[in-house]
């Protein structure tokens, strides 16, 4: 009876990974082929630049923030290129000239060199994310649209971890000719990813020409309201920095857990968002649902950085259950964001201006990904308890306050309410 019934539940989950035929099947085989490269990519390419290459690490890391703030000053423009044709073309540029930039790395002799590649990637990556999301709003229900967000992140992390495991081989082999192999595959994945994309549906006609609510500003950027939701959602994102790169730095240096239980917390961050993000996603379909799973994430985001506090100077008896209890939490406060975020974003802007707007939130995990890394370590490792209290309240304040700033761009965005008749 219990085998039986474990099964069944196996098969359920199995029914809500996978969408149904048509294009949210599509869109998922695209996001596993990406997210393979992906990982392959991001698990070599820090050896294969400086082994290869030659790059030293000043250098790699030199050139890949001048690359992140390369794409981020293009999002917003090439949001609005989605808005003007549909997303569907831009995102096919993206991956076929993704496609050409990654294999164009086997050529790379040099510093200058990188950093061409490196920024010309990242523009196309960091505006590939918006684009999807614009794309998803383009073919998709409004009932729709953060159910299958959340089947292709949960896809994303499966791809990436088998693309993970493909680097290793690259990895072990160690070989000029094997790291040239894990950038041709990675290649080979994003031209993949513009094959499919070229078969996903045309924006209706219909959809170009919706005009615009009186009372929205000109650009995205003026929006106050969803500028300052982009960046709470941004500093709720620092969940990721938290994991990967205060925690490995926190475990080695103030705690008495052995280093290799960082890979385990990596694990158990993956697996669980595979198993339950579609689940966690359920009440993210309004833009006031979305925002209070933003709130929601919010709390249990500092509420795992007060457990993380208390491992410091503990034994590994007593440091690895905590951090794996504050790594549980983190990941159910991870879940609540990702599924807020696409709330937020989706329902947000206003009629055509779904690109630029998608673009626009983009900003806050930009920011993020360029800030995040240095905030969390000079907090947490730097300053210790009070550093991961301080982190605990940043993340608090960001998730409270995400409710009435959401409750206020929708009645900004709905317009005047209308006038009873005399």
């Amino acid at each position: 009876m219990t085998s039986n019934t474990i099964a069944g539940a196996v098969r359920t989950w199995a029914a809500q990974l996978v969408p149904e035929r048509g294009p949210a099947r599509r869109l998922a085989v695209l996001t596993v082929v990406q997210s393979i490269g992906f990982g392959l990519f991001l698990s070599s390419s820090a050896i294969f630049f400086r082994s290869t290459v030659g790059l030293t690490a000043g250098q790699v890391g030199l050139g890949l923030s001048a690359a992140g703030l390369a794409g981020l000053l293009l999002t917003v423009p090439i949001g609005r290129l989605a808005d003007r044709h549909g997303a569907r073309l831009p995102l096919l540029g993206c991956y076929a000239a993704l496609a050409v930039l990654f294999a164009g790395y086997c050529g790379v002799g040099g510093f200058t060199g990188f950093v061409v590649l490196a920024a010309l990637i990242s523009i196309c990556e960091t505006s590939s994310h918006p684009l999807r999301m614009a794309l998803t709003h383009e073919v998709f229900s409004a009932d729709q649209r953060v159910r299958v967000s959340a089947q292709m992140r949960s896809l994303f992390n499966l791809g990436f971890m088998l693309g993970a495991a493909i680097a290793g081989g690259a990895l072990a082999v160690g070989t000029r000719s094997a790291f040239y192999a894990a950038m041709l595959l990675t290649a080979a994945a994003h031209a993949g990813c513009a094959l499919i994309t070229s078969r996903l549906p045309r924006r209706a006609a219909a959809a170009a020409g919706t005009a615009e609510p009186e009372r929205t500003p000109r650009s995205g950027l003026r929006d106050g309201r969803f500028v300052s939701l982009a960046l709470l959602c941004g500093v709720l994102e620092l969940y990721q920095p938290i994991l990967t790169v205060a925690l490995p730095l926190w475990i080695i240096s103030r705690t008495g857990a052995p280093s290799p239980v960082n890979s385990l917390l990596l694990v158990l961050d993956t697996v669980l968002v595979i198993a339950f993000q579609v689940a966690a996603s359920r009440g993210a379909e309004t833009g006031m649902g979305a925002a209070r799973m933003l709130r929601r994430s919010g709390l249990l985001l500092a509420g795992c950085c007060l457990v993380f506090a208390l491992t410091q100077g503990a034994s590994a008896a007593v440091a690895v259950p905590l951090l794996l209890i504050g790594t549980a939490v983190l990941v159910l406060g991870e879940l609540s964001q990702a599924a807020g975020s696409w709330g937020l974003s989706l329902h947000l802007p206003p009629p055509g201006k779904q690109g630029e707007y998608q673009g626009v939130f983009a900003l806050g995990r930009g920011l993020q990904q360029t800030a995040g890394p240095y905030l969390v370590t000079v907090l947490a490792v730097g300053q210790g308890r009070l550093g991961w209290i301080a982190l605990a309240g940043l993340l608090l304040a960001a998730g409270l306050a995400c409710p009435p700033l959401a409750r206020s761009a929708e009645r900004l965005h709905a317009g005047p309410a209308p006038q009873p008749a005399a």
